[in-house]
This record gives structure tokens, C-alpha cells and sequence, in this order.
């Protein structure tokens, strides 16, 4: 639940990076929800087109922080936000969509920031290291 959260408070942030445990966690939080809503919308008895309407709403909430999110997914790979449009190349754009998603960051920091896996460094622990 706190991947979700963060990612909710990095609402539209698109820039810096993200772990592969925060973009999965997210997708799983997303979905868990919109199963319960359509689960309650059935328990209720509810007609079948009106469960689109809390459903649609929930989706219209989180396009935002799901697109920054995958933007800062991309970063981790060192690859620029405009990855996300693969997913439009018919056939093999979701499938390599999903391995990007599915593959490990770069273990040091890039142009779009520090490895989200790694503490920040304490100065501290720094003092007396000579820089080359």
C-alpha cells in the first residue's frame, strides 16, 4: 500500500525514477480496486452499464500519476518518457512494452537521477575519499 500511496503523492511528477516494485505495486493496488468496485457494483445487483460510471471515474483519477509513473519507470532505464508510445507499434509494441517494464535499472545514477534502489549518501561517509 505504501508504493501506491507514493506513487499518488508523486502525482505528476515525471521526473527522477522508479523502482520496478513501485510500478508493479501500483498496477497490483489498481487493480485489486477496480475489481472490488466491480465486485460491490455485482454484490448490489446493479445493472451491468452503470458499473462503468464509478469504474471510468476511478480510471479518469489515476491516468495522471499512472502515466508519470511509467515515465519515471522508463528513467530508471535510462530511457526517455517518449518509450511510452511502443505500446502503439502494432504486435510487438506491448510485448516489448512489458519487458521494459519487467527489466532491471541501471544500478548507478543517470540523467534522470540517483539509483532509487540505493540510500542516499551521507557526506559524512564521504569525507577523506579523494575524487578522480
Amino acid at each position: 500500500m505504501n508504493w501506491y500511496l507514493k506513487a499518488m503523492k508523486q502525482y505528476a511528477d515525471f521526473s527522477g525514477r522508479s523502482r520496478r516494485k513501485e510500478y508493479w505495486m501500483f498496477n497490483l493496488f489498481n487493480a485489486i480496486i477496480i475489481i472490488s468496485i466491480i465486485g460491490v457494483i455485482a454484490v448490489l445487483g446493479i445493472e451491468d452499464y452503470v458499473v462503468m460510471i464509478p469504474v471510468g471515474l476511478y480510471m479518469l483519477a489515476i491516468v495522471m500519476p499512472s502515466l508519470a509513473l511509467t515515465v519515471r519507470r522508463l528513467h530508471d532505464q535510462d530511457k526517455s518518457g517518449w518509450y511510452i508510445f511502443v505500446r502503439c507499434i502494432p504486435f510487438i509494441g506491448g510485448i516489448w512494452f512489458l519487458v521494459l517494464m519487467c527489466t532491471e535499472g541501471g544500478n548507478n545514477a543517470n540523467q534522470y537521477g540517483l539509483n532509487p534502489k540505493k540510500p542516499i549518501d551521507n557526506e559524512i561517509n564521504d569525507i577523506g575519499i579523494t575524487q578522480v
